[in-house]
Protein backbone atom coordinates (compact mmCIF):
# COMPACT_ATOMS: atom_id res chain seq x y z
CA UNK A 1 0.00 0.00 0.00
CA UNK A 2 1.17 3.49 -0.86
CA UNK A 3 -0.55 6.53 0.62
CA UNK A 4 -0.88 9.88 -1.13
CA UNK A 5 -2.13 12.99 0.66
CA UNK A 6 -3.59 16.11 -0.93
CA UNK A 7 -2.87 18.75 1.68
CA UNK A 8 -4.78 21.33 -0.39
CA UNK A 9 -7.98 19.30 0.12
CA UNK A 10 -7.39 18.57 3.81
CA UNK A 11 -9.82 20.38 6.11
CA UNK A 12 -8.04 19.44 9.35
CA UNK A 13 -10.86 17.30 10.78
CA UNK A 14 -8.35 14.84 12.28
CA UNK A 15 -10.36 11.70 11.53
CA UNK A 16 -7.31 10.10 9.91
CA UNK A 17 -5.23 10.64 13.05
CA UNK A 18 -7.92 9.04 15.18
CA UNK A 19 -8.16 6.04 12.83
CA UNK A 20 -4.42 5.48 12.24
CA UNK A 21 -2.19 7.54 14.56
CA UNK A 22 0.87 5.53 13.55
CA UNK A 23 0.49 6.76 9.98
CA UNK A 24 -1.07 10.23 10.19
CA UNK A 25 -0.49 13.33 12.30
CA UNK A 26 -1.55 16.98 12.07
CA UNK A 27 0.41 20.21 11.86
CA UNK A 28 0.14 22.21 15.07
CA UNK A 29 -0.46 25.53 13.35
CA UNK A 30 -3.45 24.59 11.17
CA UNK A 31 -4.37 20.94 11.69
CA UNK A 32 -3.49 19.90 8.14
CA UNK A 33 -2.58 16.23 7.81
CA UNK A 34 1.05 15.10 7.98
CA UNK A 35 1.92 11.70 6.56
CA UNK A 36 4.22 9.80 8.91
CA UNK A 37 4.52 6.60 6.84
CA UNK A 38 3.70 6.56 3.12
CA UNK A 39 4.09 2.78 2.91
CA UNK A 40 2.85 1.35 6.22
CA UNK A 41 3.21 -2.32 7.16
CA UNK A 42 0.39 -4.74 6.38
CA UNK A 43 -0.92 -4.78 9.94
CA UNK A 44 -1.88 -1.09 9.58
CA UNK A 45 -3.60 -1.37 6.19
CA UNK A 46 -7.10 -1.76 7.61
CA UNK A 47 -6.68 1.30 9.84
CA UNK A 48 -5.40 3.31 6.86
CA UNK A 49 -8.34 2.20 4.72
CA UNK A 50 -10.68 3.23 7.54
CA UNK A 51 -8.93 6.63 7.73
CA UNK A 52 -9.37 7.18 3.99
CA UNK A 53 -13.03 6.18 4.21
CA UNK A 54 -13.83 8.68 6.98
CA UNK A 55 -11.88 11.62 5.55
CA UNK A 56 -14.54 14.29 4.93
CA UNK A 57 -12.41 16.03 2.30
CA UNK A 58 -11.31 12.87 0.43
CA UNK A 59 -7.73 14.02 0.85
CA UNK A 60 -6.29 10.51 1.23
CA UNK A 61 -5.67 8.33 -1.82
CA UNK A 62 -4.47 4.75 -1.53
CA UNK A 63 -2.58 2.80 -4.17
CA UNK A 64 -2.55 -0.92 -3.63
CA UNK A 65 -0.33 -3.13 -5.74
Amino acid sequence: MLIHIDQEKCCGAGNCVLAAPEVFDQRDEDGIVVLLDAAPPADLHQAVQDAAAVCPAAAIRLDQP
